[in-house]
């Protein structure tokens, strides 16, 4: 375990260069499933837990992390497999996403596997949107090539956590907003999750939404816009994309629209689940103009209102 978690403790490293460290670990079952290390504060043996009367009944307890307490999810209940109780391999992986932080009751933990993005596949169409996945690989363990399932966790919490999508009044009523009607925003995400919960709140503007499933499909479209002639911000208002996503994440897919001078003054916001001060640093690195971590409706439509009246006073 020692091992694993100095491994997490390395994962900035590999942000950037379209590469992820995943986390592999079993449910009690033969299936192999992983989580983006990026994602992991730690992994501890399954602690003490207090009940919580009245909480979602995939949440099977409480426990004291670092002073706060946190909630404990049954992964393996959360995605509508048949619940076991915990056995002496059980163990938790402490997470944070979206600036929340709460643990994940899992089996056996494998091992960390460094890959590359493009060696991560979105799951078969064929396994339907009610699928608890965003991709899928394949990784040696135990000398055989197995697959891996990528579990989307950002789905997993949105059926656990009610996220509002109202949108402040105060920004409704700004005389900018009524511009936006009409106005195309491309949104890249590999989550149906966190596009959804995304699509849902700008489409209140009037906004048209285009979406696609991870980098490599979003770059495609924007070269294609291009090729055609097409003047890329004359096409969409701006882009929000994830930072994590199969082919290409969206630190890669940012770099290269900037380098391709036909498309390199395109709007760029990095919305991702991924919180901190190092996100900050990448976005500088690689050229965003802002970054949000999800999910907050109010800060999606100020970038949207700060991207218009950018339009606005750059026009003669």
């Amino acid at each position: 375990m020692s091992g694993i978690l100095a491994a997490v403790d390395q994962r900035t490293k590999l942000v950037g260069e379209n590469r992820l460290e995943l986390l592999l670990f079993r449910l009690n079952s033969q299936q192999v499933f992983a989580i983006n290390v990026f994602k992991v504060k730690e992994v501890i043996t399954l602690p003490k837990l207090s009940s919580m009367p009245g909480s979602h009944p995939h949440i099977c307890g409480v426990t004291n992390y670092r002073g706060s307490s946190i909630p404990i999810i049954d992964l393996r209940s959360a995605i509508k497999m048949t619940r076991k109780d915990p056995s002496e391999s059980s163990n938790v992986i402490i997470t944070e996403y979206n600036r929340t932080v709460q643990g994940f009751l899992i089996g056996s933990v494998l091992n960390i596997v460094n890959t590359s993005w493009a060696q991560i596949q979105p799951p078969p169409s064929n396994v339907g949107k009610a699928a608890y996945l965003t991709a899928i690989t394949q990784a040696d363990i135990e000398d055989k090539n197995t697959l891996v399932e990528i579990i989307d966790v950002e789905k997993v919490l949105a059926e656990i956590i009610s996220y509002d999508i109202e949108i402040s009044k105060e920004l409704l009523d700004q005389d900018i907003t009524p511009q936006l009607k009409g106005q195309k925003v491309l949104i890249v995400d590999d989550s149906n999750t966190a596009r959804a919960q995304i699509r849902a709140t700008l489409e209140q503007l009037g906004l048209v939404i285009i979406e696609e499933q991870d980098g490599l499909r979003a770059l495609k479209r924007l070269k294609r816009w291009a090729d055609e002639g097409k003047k890329v911000t004359d096409e969409i208002l701006m882009m929000f994309t994830d930072a994590e996503m199969p082919e290409m994440d969206g630190y890669s897919l940012t770099s290269e629209v900037r380098s391709d001078p036909r498309m390199s003054d395109l709007f760029i916001a990095l919305n991702t689940s991924l919180s901190g001060s190092f996100n900050d640093a990448m976005v500088e690195k690689v050229g965003c103009d802002r970054f949000i971590s999800k999910f907050q409706p109010d800060l999606l439509v100020e970038v949207v209102l700060q991207r218009m009246a950018q339009l606005l006073e750059s026009k003669p």
